[in-house]
């Protein structure tokens, strides 16, 4: 639990949860509500998919060689890839705008960057064994960090702020702000198993989902309703407000207001928090290389951490000025994958497995002839795409369903993608199993 609790209490997500009012103009109760249910929702999916990680002894895309197929997976694994590396490159510009914020403009926010990438690739580098010493303790210095930022900024949150807004937009407002919350936190069901590979494999399945829920719902959650209480400051409090036109970072450091020296080290403490979240993705991002094929797994893991702290370095310093561009396109796209994935994963081990009474060939993780072929899987997922396409709203595109909410749309794309996935997916995993027996 302390794992996932570490890794949550992340200060993106601070910042996804300030996009509730400074994004989306909802009012105080509709975030915090939305915060609740759509992290929970999210945490579980994430809980879901780490049970098999004692179990199997699989890492995270391998498992989805048996819910996919062998050749469809590959391409989880390279979104898997993009999502990790963008994750990072946010966790480092975020990083990037607190350490300048307390220098006072004197760090570039390149720096920051280049200092928050190496910090990332190190922890990776070194592999599991590292991330979970540090994830054990470093909780503790993150929690308490938040607690002070509470306790010198609640006077000036309002939680009595309501809704911005034309009334006919409302609900797409909550849509979004779900879909992005969501977006947030249902990424990590693409890497969970991962961090349960060296347990016992006769690991309760209930305590491992028990487990791993607690801690990513109670930290994820956390951090949401801090960031949206932050952000119903800013319309009050004139100094938050210029804070907030030079950066999130410098938004942070006025939550620090009045603490002086000690008031600083606190943000650095809340930067290291993009440091903690990402460092077990970017490890979970260099074990998916390696499933890409016997090529890419002939290459030492700690070489493709390198790589990827290279590749996270760069992006973070190019994309240093466009932080909250990122955060509004990159999460919910990427849940758009995820969801469909895991749904065709959901029903895979329910349907074709539990109520079969087939269990999993374990033993078979690198044999393509034993492992599913893929094509229901893969055609189900395409149609999943469809279903996100027609319901995103997104900046650069609005889907026909997303501009039935009203306004400008409300981002529906993640439901739709699950909808359109699983009634797809059964029938024609039946046919394939008659017709091929795999």
């Amino acid at each position: 639990m302390l794992l996932w609790f570490s890794i949550s209490l992340f200060a993106a997500t601070i910042i996804t949860g300030s996009l509730g009012r400074l994004l989306f103009s909802l009012g105080w109760k509709d975030a915090v509500c939305i915060a609740i249910f759509a992290n929970g929702l999210a945490a579980a999916g994430a809980a879901y998919v780490s049970t098999f990680g004692p179990e199997s002894g699989n890492r995270t895309m391998i498992l989805g060689r048996y819910f996919v197929g062998y050749w469809p997976s590959k391409i989880t694994c390279i979104l898997q890839i993009i999502l990790s590396i963008g994750w990072g490159v946010i966790g480092c510009i975020i990083a990037g705008q607190m350490f300048s914020a307390i220098n006072g403009g004197g760090l570039s926010i390149a720096t920051g960057c280049v200092i928050s990438a190496l910090l990332i690739g190190g922890i990776a580098t070194f592999g599991i064994a590292c991330v979970h010493v540090v994830e054990r303790y470093a909780w503790i210095a993150l929690l308490l960090a938040i607690f002070v930022l509470v306790g010198n900024s609640a006077s000036s949150f309002n939680t009595s702020a309501s809704f911005v807004g034309e009334s006919g937009t409302l609900a797409t407002s909550r849509c979004s702000f779900f879909a992005l919350t969501f977006g947030n936190i249902i990424s990590f069901s693409s890497s969970s198993a991962d961090f349960y590979v060296y347990y016992p494999t006769n690991t309760p399945k209930w305590l491992t989902f028990a487990l791993t829920w607690t801690g990513i719902f109670s930290g994820a959650t956390t951090c949401t309703i801090v960031g949206i209480a932050i952000a119903t400051g800013v319309d009050s409090n004139p100094r938050w407000a210029s804070a907030y036109e030079i950066s999130s970072g410098a938004l942070l450091l006025e939550c620090y207001h009045g603490l002086g020296g000690f008031g600083s080290f606190c943000l650095v403490i809340l930067a290291l928090t993009s440091v903690t979240g990402n460092a077990p993705f970017s490890y979970s991002a260099a074990l998916a290389i390696q499933v890409l094929g016997r090529y890419a797994k002939a290459v030492p893991r700690w070489v493709w951490c390198v790589v990827i702290t290279i590749v996270e370095l760069v992006c973070s310093v190019a994309g240093r000025n466009h932080l909250f561009r990122i955060f509004e396109n990159f999460l919910p796209l990427m849940s758009y994958w995820v969801v469909p994935w895991l749904t065709i994963g959901v029903e895979e081990h329910l349907i074709f497995h539990k109520l079969r009474e087939v269990p999993f060939d374990w033993t078979a993780w690198e044999d393509r002839g034993r492992l599913p072929i893929g094509a229901a899987a893969l055609v189900a997922w395409l149609v999943g795409w469809v279903g996100a396409i027609i319901g995103m709203s997104q900046v650069w595109y609005t889907g026909p369903v997303a501009l039935k909410l009203g306004g400008f749309g409300g981002d529906i794309g993640a439901w739709l993608a699950i909808a359109f996935a699983g009634v797809v997916f059964p029938p024609l995993r039946y046919i394939e199993l008659r017709a091929v027996g795999r």
